[in-house]
């Protein structure tokens, strides 16, 4: 007769790497899956993905670039399209994250895996919107004749950065919507909102103009301030980025590493509230 004994370990701080690793193919199914959910019973298909940002571009430039007349260093149609390329990651992993566990219940309930993958699928779905506002950018630096500056080996750096933060905040409301369904509500208000109070259509150094010293440091917390200044530096050139860009990186760094600590804090318990 066997025996097993099931001897209860120590609990991680930090998600398991090697688990999520071992559960890889789960990922990539997961992944797969919300790609083709997302555009199934649509009539035009990716041309969505397309049109949802060339749309959002188009206002943006008007409403900044010609009523409020904001002045930038390349024409201010590529400059709006250089900030939504990593915008438009962020929204989407902020937004899709944060339902993620619910929408997936029935999985949580039956199944053991690392509910981590859950969150992580999204923001690998998401590297499509990135991909798609990012080929724009391309062809507009090229219609424009606008040459990359010599920093723009520092460009796929801050997309990192950027990644970090859309992750950071995504594990952060998946974990946080498990308990409080306030949440579902609260993010499309986010989300609206982040995207006027982040420089995508403007340069981050206008609104620190605008703004007293103490509310130039809060507006820079925004972790997606300090990424898109930086972006646009290593693309276009210009004065690199100030003190209060490392706010905003600092931003980043503890929403990630907190988002992991606080998503294996309830792991256990998200069958039970699901």
């Amino acid at each position: 007769m066997h025996k097993t004994i099931i001897k209860a370990g120590k609990k991680s701080i930090f998600p398991d790497l090697k688990e999520l690793i071992r559960y890889k193919d789960l990922f990539l199914t997961l992944s797969w899956r919300d790609f083709k959910v997302r555009y199934a019973q649509t009539t035009i298909g990716l041309v969505w993905a397309f049109l949802q940002p060339v749309v959002t571009i188009i206002i943006l430039s008007m409403v900044f670039g010609q009523f409020v007349g904001v002045e930038t260093p390349v024409p201010h149609l590529l400059y709006t399209v250089s900030g939504m390329s990593i915008w438009a990651y962020f929204a989407y992993v902020l937004t899709n994250s944060g339902n993620s566990i619910i929408a997936n219940q029935g999985m949580v309930k039956k199944i053991y895996f690392p509910r981590l993958i859950i969150p992580l699928s999204k923001a690998m779905v998401g590297l499509i919107d990135f991909a798609i506002t990012f080929l724009i950018l391309i062809v507009l630096m090229v219609y424009y004749q606008v040459m990359p500056s010599s920093n723009a080996w520092l460009a796929p750096v801050f997309i990192l950065i950027g990644m970090l933060a859309a992750l950071g905040a995504g594990i952060w409301l998946s974990a946080l919507t498990v308990r409080y369904r306030d949440f579902q509500h609260v993010v499309p208000f986010i989300v609206q909102i982040g995207l006027y109070v982040t420089p995508v259509a403007y340069p981050a150094e206008f609104a620190v103009q605008h703004l007293p010293k103490w509310a130039s440091t809060l507006y820079f917390l925004n972790p997606m301030a300090g990424v898109i200044q930086g972006f646009r530096w290593s693309l276009f050139g210009g004065e690199a980025p100030g003190g209060l860009f490392w706010v905003s990186l600092i931003m980043v760094l503890f929403l990630f590493i907190s988002s992991l600590f606080y998503f294996r804090k309830v792991e256990d318990e998200m069958a039970d509230y699901v």
